[in-house]
């Protein structure tokens, strides 16, 4: 009975990782999406390198926005 549990607490540590790293890769490719469209005129890399707090504010709050649609939409 114990294996069971302990094989299926793993299973689920699985496929919570997958979820984990899709939603991640989502987040991303969002982040770049808004980039090249939304911000052409703005290079969000070299507004960070350069310490600007403003840009770094806006790509976490677009992560963070992107990290709940993907968890709601998991949730089913």
């Amino acid at each position: 009975m114990e294996t069971q549990f302990i094989l299926s607490t793993l299973i689920q540590l699985g496929i919570n990782l997958i979820y984990t790293l899709f939603a991640l890769l989502v987040g991303v490719i969002a982040l770049k999406i808004v980039d090249s469209v939304l911000l052409k005129d703005v290079d969000i890399q070299k507004q960070l390198q350069d310490g600007n707090m403003a840009v770094a504010v806006f790509a976490s709050t677009i992560l963070i926005f992107v990290a709940l649609i993907v968890s709601f939409g998991l949730k089913g």
